[in-house]
Parts: structure tokens; C-alpha cells; sequence
């Protein structure tokens, strides 16, 4: 059999992003206006690289030429209507292609976001009784900033911002214990222009310092060979087992999550190689785009380089990067995990083949090759292990790229390559740049009335009323009212964390939960870096939730299959990620990286979640080791959610359910076809 072709081609995966993905849908720029956007978009991309190597500016003035930056160029590069993909020529009223109000907007982003650094040795004068030149700069900026984030991704997160800083200012006629006094206009923009407590806070801070520079390496590593080194490697170690491209999907997103942290990016990388493999060997076209997202997801979560909101987590926490990485190992592994159990079962309850010997690749000699372009990962990891900054670790990994595309024949990168990896890297940033300032706004507002402990006192208190009816239910006392108050409430927060995912990205959705649910935790006694895991877990699975699944519509899209079908399928092979968040909230010491960590606890904890994700696998899959009988998948569903709890005796019962099913088919196999 000939060898399928299993090249990345970049240039379809981005075309797909692209279609996919709102934050990276560009307008079409005509010739001048597209050298004006790339010579800008280097710039930005130059400007980090060089600060995060040879030292940061001044907090205020990073941010502020950072955001000037964002800001102008996404009225350049993004459309004001959806839809409006028309390559113009240049007129009067369209400068180079450019409607002349999108060159006013971009005039306007520039001098209100570089106002308050010019103006900050005069700020601590006046903060908190600004001037009128102040409060237009601050309406003139928030209103930019709005129409930004609004092209960038669309209405969900403006529109709360809008409703939130409403909140701010008509506090006073909200119900119950939400009420407060309300500000005034001229108070709300002072907070949230004039203090580090809004747009130029913490979110804006860690994407201008942090995150820019790991998309940068991301772009660059990709371009370099790493990702169809990933490919090769997965194909090798995991296509020949049963459903063999299914299996390589799992495992090459999980290599190109850990220099990719946009599970889109991930999804169309991988996809558009593994995808059509799985159709041609047998599975369903929707189950094919399912288990892509679904893997795709984890890429967020597995280090080193996870998502946006993990380097915002080090902020706020005040801890060490290497802790989130040492944190999330486990975990990572459990998602994955539990995405590769659904796809074995399914091939084997469907019989289907592996790879043959001569569809894969051999991975001493995929290693041999292309050994070189895995040099930038290792001195990016050994930077951070030896706990410098992520930005000078990311500057290194830079470095490395950039020399061995240089360097590499296989890959080898021109100064025009690079160039391009530039402006593209600068691209791919702008969305969650955007959205980072709008987060700031949400977050000035919740400073600035105290909101979160009242929606935690609430939340607190609702919770507890159902964990007393629940216990009621609860036969022999298995389940005290103090846990069953934090069950309840962490999955009103997850539920919330989902909901919220639907319309707005990760980031932004992990900054706003934090923001209200991190003091809802700590009142139930979660320790802070389990909180922040928590809301980070749950805001990534909106990708693959329905009814607004990008991830899922994405790789809906490459196999052909229905999009709501996809995403319903995706979120169920996702359950694995839906259950460990509990796991480590109860067993805290399956982040390692916790205060108390009990080796004992940690044993318990991870032997019940990978015999809970098995159990819940096979029930989901009809298959164990035989096709399942239907009350075998409502007893094995029930063993694993007692597998995953925290308690010895809960374990133990849910391994005697699940033991005796597991071990039925040695001894009595169902006989009947497997149903259409």
C-alpha cells in the first residue's frame, strides 16, 4: 500500500484557521495597505523580542506602546462588518483600500492609550480627581477599545463590558444585596484609566510581557519543522494500534499543544492530516472531528507553553511558572488520557485497523532527520527550569528558532521566512490583546464596587440550601453537608465557567471567573492555585460545548460532518477534563505543587481517576473488553464517579462494581452485531 502524504502544509492549516477561527479572520488588504500592516505588525513583534532580551520599559509605557499597537492594528487588519472580505482600491474615502474612519479609529487608539505614559509623573497629583482632558482621553480610549475587541471576536465580551460598567453606574437600583452607590462617569474612567486596577492592569501587563512572546515562539517553531516533527512522531508511536489515526490525533495534539496554546490553531494543525486518515479507515465523519477537538483542547492545559491564562495564573498567584507546569502534568494526562480510552473502545467495539508498516513513518528515523528543531523547545524548558523569567526563556527559545531555521537544510528558514513568522506571530496576538484590556474594565468595576464577595456570599448561600436537600437523599451519611456545599458550588461555577466560554475566549473567560469565583472558593476553604485550575479547566471546555463549539465546528468543517453533532460527540470524549477538575479540588495533592501534598493522597487520587476515566470510557463507548449490556454502562458510569471521589471507601466500591464487568467477557462473551 503507498504511503499516504502526511506533510503539514501550513498554508491550508492557516486557511482553515482562518475560516474557523473569528480571532484570526482577516480583512484582504490591497497592496499598500498590506505593506503599511506587515512593516507594523514586524515592529510589534521586533518591539518584544528585543524588550523581553535586553530589558522591559517602564510598566505604564510597555503597556501603553504594547496597546497602541493592539489597538491600531486591528482597525487595519480586521473588518468593521462581518462578512465584508472585499478587496477595495484606494479612493478618498477609503485611503488604501482602508474606509477613512478606520484610519481615524486608529489615530484615536494611539493617542489615548499613549496618553496616560506621557502624563504619568503628573497622574499621582490628580488620580482620583481627574481632569477634563483626562476623561475624554479615558472615553475616547474605552469607546476604541470597545469597537476593537468587537471586530477582533465578535459582541459577547463588549457587551458584558458594556453591562458591567452599567452595573458601576446605576449600582444603586440593583436588587438585593447587589446594590451599591454607583459612580459617576468621570469616578468609573478615572478607575479604569488612570489606575493599574482596569485597562492597564494585570491582564494587559501578562499579555504584553508574557503571552506575545510564546505565540511568537509558537509561530516560529512551527515554521522551523517542530509541528511536522510532532506529526512524524505521533504517527510513529501511536498508528499502529487498533484505529490507529485516531490515536495519532490524541497524541500529536498533545505534542503540538505544548508550543501551541489556541486549541483552533491546534485542531486545523493536526486535523488536516488526521481527519481524513480516520474517515478512511472506518470511523464516522463526525466522530473523527470530534475526537481532533477534543484532543485539540488539552493543548491549553499541557505545559510548557499552555494557554494565555496560564502565565496570567503566575501573576495572580505570585508563584513560579514551573509550579503551573509541575501543576498541570497529571491532570494534562488524565485529559488525554481519557480521549485516548473512547477512541481505543470505539475501534475496537467498530474493528478497526492500525497503520500498516508502511504507512508510517519510523521514529528513529523521523529523529534522525529532524532531531535539530527540537533544540529550541529543550532550551526554552531548561531556561525555565532554572527559574528565570518566561519572557527571557521565550526570548532564548526565539533565538533558537531563528538560528536553526537559519541553519537547518531540511527547514530551512530565508530572512523573508522569518520576516513573516514576525508579522504572523503579531496577527495571531492582536485578538488577545484586545480582549485582555476589555477584561480590564470588567475587572476596574469589580474592584471598584466589591460585586464579587456579594455574588460569592449569594452563591455560597444557594449552594448550601441544595447540599442540605441533597443530603436528605444521600443514603448512610456518605456525603457531609460542608462537601456537598463545595460539590454544589463547584458545579455552579463550572456551569457558569461553560456558559461564559460560549461567547467569550479562554483568557478573558479565565480573568473574569477568577475575578468573582476565586473568592467563592477561598470562602470553602480551596486553596488558591486549585481555584485558579478549576475555572482555567472549565473555561477551555466551552471550546468543545455546545451550542458554540468553535473547536469543534472547526474540525467539523475538515470532515465534512455536522457541526452540532461533532460538538456533542467532542464534549462527551471531553468528560475525562469535565471530572478530574472535581478530583483535584477534593485530592488537592494531584497538583503536586499544593501546600499539604500527601504522597498518599496523590496514589489515591490518580489510580481512582484513571480507573473512573476507563470506567466512564467504556460506559460511553459500549465496549470494555466485549460489547457492554445496558445496565453494565449505567453500573459502570455510577463506579466511576465513586472511582473519582476522594475517599477511600468510595474507591473501593467502585472498584468492586467495576472489576466483575471488566472481567466478565473472560469467562461469557455478548454475542450481536455491532449496531449501525
Amino acid at each position: 500500500m503507498t504511503a499516504p502524504e502526511t506533510t503539514f502544509d501550513e498554508a491550508k492549516a492557516r486557511e482553515l484557521e482562518e475560516k474557523f477561527d473569528p480571532e484570526v479572520r482577516f480583512r484582504p488588504l490591497g497592496p499598500v495597505a498590506a505593506w503599511i500592516a506587515a512593516l507594523a505588525l514586524f515592529s510589534l513583534s521586533l518591539f518584544h523580542y528585543y524588550t523581553a532580551g535586553f530589558g522591559l520599559l517602564r510598566e505604564v509605557t510597555h503597556r501603553g506602546v504594547h496597546m497602541a499597537f493592539v489597538l491600531s492594528l486591528i482597525f487595519l487588519v480586521f473588518s468593521g462588518k462581518r462578512g465584508d472580505d472585499k478587496l477595495y482600491s484606494g479612493t478618498l474615502w477609503r485611503p488604501a483600500g482602508i474606509p477613512a474612519i478606520d484610519w481615524v479609529l486608529m489615530a484615536l487608539a494611539v493617542v489615548s492609550t499613549l496618553y496616560v505614559p506621557w502624563v504619568f509623573h503628573d497622574l499621582a497629583f490628580r488620580v482620583g480627581n481627574p481632569l477634563p482632558i483626562d476623561v475624554i482621553m479615558g472615553s475616547i480610549l474605552i469607546v476604541v477599545l470597545l469597537e476593537a475587541t468587537r471586530r477582533s471576536m465578535g459582541w459577547p465580551l463588549p457587551v458584558i463590558a458594556i453591562i458591567i460598567m452599567a452595573y458601576g453606574m446605576f449600582g444603586r437600583y440593583a436588587p438585593g444585596l447587589l446594590v451599591h452607590p454607583g459612580a459617576s462617569w468621570s469616578t468609573l474612567v478615572n478607575h479604569l484609566y488612570l489606575t493599574s486596577q482596569g485597562i492597564y492592569g494585570l491582564p494587559v501587563g501578562v499579555v504584553a510581557t508574557y503571552v506575545f512572546h510564546f505565540v511568537l515562539f509558537g509561530v516560529l517553531a512551527t515554521r522551523m519543522g517542530l509541528g511536522q516533527l510532532f506529526i512524524d512522531a505521533a504517527t510513529s508511536i501511536a498508528g499502529r494500534f487498533s484505529g490507529g489515526p485516531a490515536k495519532v490525533s490524541v497524541v500529536a495534539s498533545a505534542l503540538m499543544g505544548s508550543i501551541s496554546g489556541s486549541s483552533i490553531a491546534n485542531a486545523v494543525t493536526t486535523g488536516s492530516l488526521t481527519i481524513p486518515a480516520m474517515v478512511r479507515i472506518g470511523y464516522p465523519r463526525h466522530f473523527a472531528a470530534a475526537v481532533e477537538a477534543a484532543a485539540s483542547t488539552g493543548g491549553q492545559i499541557t505545559p510548557p507553553i499552555m494557554g494565555a491564562a496560564a502565565f496570567l495564573m503566575i501573576e495572580f498567584l505570585a508563584i513560579p511558572y514551573t509550579h503551573v507546569m509541575i501543576a498541570a502534568l497529571v491532570p494534562a494526562f488524565m485529559h488525554f488520557f481519557g480521549v485516548l480510552m473512547q477512541v481505543h473502545f470505539e475501534a475496537k467495539r467498530r474493528g478497526l485497523r492500525g497503520l500498516t508498516r508502511e504507512e508510517m513513518p519510523q521514529i528513529w528515523r523521523v529523529l534522525k532527520r529532524d532531531w535539530p528543531t527540537l533544540i529550541p523547545l529543550f532550551v526554552l524548558v531548561a531556561i525555565l527550569m532554572n527559574g528565570f523569567t518566561p519572557y527571557l526563556a521565550a526570548f532564548w527559545g526565539i533565538t533558537a528558532c531563528i538560528v536553526i531555521g537559519l541553519l537547518n537544510p531540511r527547514h530551512r528558514l530565508t530572512p523573508v521566512d522569518v520576516f513573516d513568522a514576525f508579522v504572523t506571530g503579531a496577527k495571531y496576538a492582536l485578538a488577545v490583546g484586545a480582549a485582555a484590556a476589555t477584561v480590564g474594565i470588567v475587572i476596574g468595576v469589580v474592584t471598584l464596587t466589591g460585586v464579587s464577595f456579594k455574588v460569592a456570599y449569594i452563591v455560597t448561600s444557594t449552594a448550601t440550601s441544595w447540599a442540605a436537600a441533597a443530603e436528605a437523599m444521600i443514603p448512610f451519611g456518605l456525603m457531609g453537608t460542608a462537601t456537598l456545599t463545595l460539590l454544589m458550588t463547584l458545579i455552579l461555577t463550572g456551569v457558569v465557567c461553560i456558559v461564559m466560554g460560549t461567547g467569550v475566549p479562554t483568557t478573558a473567560n479565565y480573568l473574569i471567573m477568577v475575578t468573582v469565583a476565586a473568592p467563592i472558593l477561598a470562602l470553602l476553604g480551596v486553596e488558591p492555585l486549585v481555584a485558579h485550575f478549576f475555572v482555567f479547566y472549565y473555561g477551555i471546555l466551552a471550546d468543545i460545548t455546545p451550542p458554540v463549539a468553535l473547536c469543534a465546528y472547526a474540525t467539523a468543517g475538515i470532515a465534512g460532518a455536522n457541526p452540532f453533532t461533532a460538538g456533542n460527540t467532542a464534549f462527551r470524549l471531553g468528560m475525562g477534563k469535565a471530572l478530574v477538575p472535581f478530583v483535584f479540588v477534593f485530592s488537592p495533592s494531584l497538583l503536586i505543587m499544593v501546600q499539604d501534598f500527601s504522597l498518599q493522597e496523590f496514589a489515591l487520587a490518580t489510580v481512582g481517576c484513571v480507573l473512573g476515566i476507563t470506567a466512564l470510557s467504556a460506559a460511553f463507548s459500549d465496549y470494555l473488553l466485549d460489547r457492554l449490556w445496558w445496565w453494565e454502562r449505567l453500573l459502570l458510569g455510577f463506579a466511576a464517579i465513586l472511582l473519582v471521589a476522594p475517599e477511600l471507601t468510595t474507591t473501593i466500591i467502585g472498584t468492586a462494581i467495576f472489576i466483575p464487568i471488566a472481567a466478565r467477557p473472560l469467562f461469557w462473551k455478548r454475542e450481536g452485531a455491532l449496531p449501525a
